[in-house]
């Protein structure tokens, strides 16, 4: 049994320390607080950072060198030549050699691609033999008249003096005259074979491509061991071409004008003309013709442009802005100096004209430029912008400088 002694010591408090916490424990704690201050910053970074603002942009163009005159209306279009062709055999056959690759300078006449001539060459032998065989003929017919011929001369003689009876001299003359139908048959016969043997050689020279003008191979279609033919065969086997070939020297600028306002263009008016491709680069140009005809679609009026200068940087299918002049400009002008961007991009911050220039960053900078005059939707800058810079089209009010922006291009 416990004593009284023994029951009062299990009702005492321990007061003794306990066991220290283990380090297990203590490294849970600290990674849970760091996981949680991971997740706040995540947080922040995601919601509470300014987010970029979405515009839209255009990039700085270079003004006209030497463009003194006023452009009364801009318009786009595209490079096209006025002599291209797809070059194709005359006849159906199948392709021996191939002499043109892409981006090849051809002159006119020189041989592009040859065709298996085995038929060709079979059916000249057979009209050369045929020709022979005629001339033989000639000189067959032709020995047999002349011995006709002489005896008709002595039966003449002999049937003056009845020596002969007058049966034999018509008998005589009338194989004289049956030769000389067949001599004439044989001769129109060796007439017909030399012709036919001129055919043949037609045939021949068929299997053997030329170019029909000078100029620079586009588009190779054919290679050795295919079926070609100038017409369509279907099925996807047969080819309709050899190569196309284009007379660089004909290009020019076709351009489709509103209706709106293709009475501000005239024939022989000046143009200036500007690649996409080469943007500084200013080529003159003159209206050829207004094609006397309206796109019901697209309300537009189709306009041929021709250019000055020939360049080979300038290749069918280019992209091309032109500008109809008011005159053209004058030899030794002055270039004009600054840029040309869309009128939008020009606003008015603290009293003055600028702009937003998107840095490499896709952040906004503003600048103060100088404004010139406006040129249909664009605006000239004197000064303030270079050429190729990318600026903020129709900037908006909350837009302010150093705010980070997403761009597209318009």
């Amino acid at each position: 049994m416990n004593t009284n002694a023994d029951l009062l010591n299990q009702l005492r408090i321990d007061r003794s320390p306990g066991p220290p916490p283990s380090r297990k424990g203590l490294w849970i704690v600290l990674g849970s607080i760091l996981a949680i201050a991971l997740l706040v910053l995540a947080g922040w970074w995601l919601f509470a950072r300014e987010r970029p603002l979405p515009v839209q942009t255009a990039t700085a163009v270079s003004l006209a060198a030497g463009s003194a005159s006023a452009s009364v209306l801009d318009a786009s279009g595209y490079v096209v030549a006025r002599r291209m062709a797809t070059v194709s055999a005359k006849i159906t056959g199948r392709v021996r050699e191939v002499r043109i690759e892409e981006g090849m300078q051809v002159e006119e006449g020189q041989v592009m691609a040859t065709l298996d001539p085995v038929d060709a060459d079979a059916q000249r032998a057979l009209s050369a033999s045929q020709l022979g065989a005629a001339r033989s003929e000639i000189a067959r017919v032709q020995a047999q008249l002349s011995e006709a011929e002489a005896n008709t001369r002595r039966l003449d003689a002999l049937v003056g003096q009845q020596l002969v009876s007058r049966a034999q001299h018509d008998q005589a003359v009338a194989t004289r005259n049956a030769l000389r139908a067949q001599l004439e048959s044989a001769r129109r016969n060796a007439q017909v074979a030399a012709e036919g043997l001129n055919i043949a050689d037609l045939g021949v020279d068929n299997t053997v491509v030329r170019a029909p003008f000078s100029g620079v191979v586009i588009a190779k279609a054919a290679q050795p061991g295919e079926i070609v033919s100038p017409l369509s065969a279907g099925g996807g086997f047969t080819r309709t071409g050899i190569g196309t070939i284009v007379d660089m020297d004909s290009l020019e600028v076709e351009v489709d004008v509103g209706e709106a306002y293709i009475g501000r263009v005239q024939p022989k008016m000046p143009v200036e003309a500007t690649l996409s491709s080469y943007p500084d680069w200013k080529i003159p140009a003159e209206v050829i013709a207004i094609i006397p005809a309206a796109d019901r679609g697209k309300a537009t009026v189709k306009v041929r442009v021709a250019l000055k200068e020939k360049d080979a940087r300038i290749v069918p299918d280019m992209g091309v802005t032109v500008s109809f002049l008011e005159k053209a400009p004058e030899p030794g002008s002055e270039p004009r100096r600054g840029v040309r961007v869309p009128a939008s991009a020009v606003v008015q911050r603290g009293g003055a004209d600028a702009v937003f220039v998107v840095g490499a960053q896709n952040v906004a900078e503003l600048r103060k430029v100088e404004a010139g005059g406006k040129a249909g939707d664009d605006r000239e800058i004197v000064s303030g912008l270079a050429p190729g810079e990318t600026v903020v089209l129709g900037p908006p009010a909350e837009l302010e400088d150093g705010a980070a922006v997403s761009t597209g291009t318009k």
